[in-house]
């Protein structure tokens, strides 16, 4: 496998420029240390239900998370999760509740990744996308997977403890490729899914499996999607995309076949495109482009050569 060498680094993907927060791990079981550090003044938080924030839009148009003094904040003991400190020493931390809470102005209103991501400032974006990912995997993982008994929460939200058993479990990730296949003739592969509308086309994408390299995980998901064998393979970036638990391994791949036989399990259609049958695809409304959110927009922007229409959010 090579990498691909243009990151593009003067525009990064979305939730992954650098936000400017230290994660702080070594402070995760430092009990004393935790609870100065909520009680300071200078301490922010803010509440994640169900994948969603509060989000609110500043006279100067930014869009920020709705964030409070820690002192302010609503009761929680078992589900206050430390996401780390900022270079002036703030320290940040995300409150799981079953519900947001109402706001008095009525002018912050919920969003999901999906949405704010694209909105908020790096740093917001960072902090949100660690409370989200917490936050999925707390709620699906309460019971210890080797004896059953309920697990207590360690290490400011990112362990599990089993009481009984002694088993430590720790925040689940699913590694997952995703890739733009190109032939020799340099058009684009894109697919739809089963579940997609009509005219939404985007690269191929699949989780890697047990015992598989990366490079293997490519080559297996475009034959089993799209009948296309796959030669080389060029990595490219990654994206955290906890939808609920997944971090997206970008790759560019050169395709060694081009009959395309899709799986309809999967993928509903899958096309080759040159660029310019995808520019009249986007102008007539034929193909949707991706969300931008997602790395497969900047996948098939490095082929593309320049950014694609915007879209909103799903």
């Amino acid at each position: 496998m090579t990498t691909w060498t243009d990151h593009t680094a003067d525009r990064p993907i979305s939730l992954t420029a650098p936000s400017g927060i230290d994660r702080a791990a070594h402070h995760r079981l430092d009990e004393a240390w935790l609870a100065a550090a909520w009680s300071h003044p200078s301490t922010r938080c803010f509440v994640v239900s169900g994948g969603q924030v509060l989000i609110d839009e500043t006279p100067d148009g930014r869009t920020e998370l709705v964030m409070t003094p820690s002192f302010e904040a609503p009761l929680t003991e078992a589900h206050r999760y430390f996401l780390g400190n900022d270079e002036d020493g703030v320290s940040y931390f995300a409150l799981q509740k079953d519900a947001l809470p109402g706001r008095i102005d009525q002018s912050a209103r919920p969003a999901g990744l999906r949405e704010a991501g694209l909105l908020l400032s790096p740093r917001d974006a960072g902090l949100m996308v660690h409370a989200v990912g917490l936050e999925n995997w707390q709620r699906t993982h309460r019971f210890c997977s080797r004896c059953g008994e309920r697990t207590v929460i360690a290490a400011a939200g990112h362990i599990r403890r089993c009481p009984a058993c002694g088993a430590e479990h720790y925040p689940r990730t699913d590694p997952a490729v995703i890739m733009a296949v190109t032939d020799e003739d340099d058009r684009i592969l894109l697919g739809r899914q089963v579940h997609w509308p009509e005219g939404r086309f985007s690269t191929l994408a699949g989780f890697v499996e047990p015992g598989e390299s990366i490079e293997q995980s490519v080559r297996r998901e475009v034959f089993e999607e799209a009948g296309i064998t796959v030669g080389q393979v060029e990595y490219v970036a990654s994206q955290p995309w906890p939808f609920p638990s997944s971090l997206m391994l970008g790759f560019m791949a050169r395709a060694t076949s081009t009959d395309v036989d899709v799986d309809g399990d999967e993928i509903h259609e899958a096309r080759w495109f040159s660029r310019d049958e995808l520019r009249a695809a986007f102008e007539s409304g034929e193909v949707l482009p991706p969300y931008g959110i997602s790395i497969a927009a900047r996948l098939i922007e490095l082929w593309y050569g320049k950014p694609l229409p915007t879209r909103g959010f799903v």
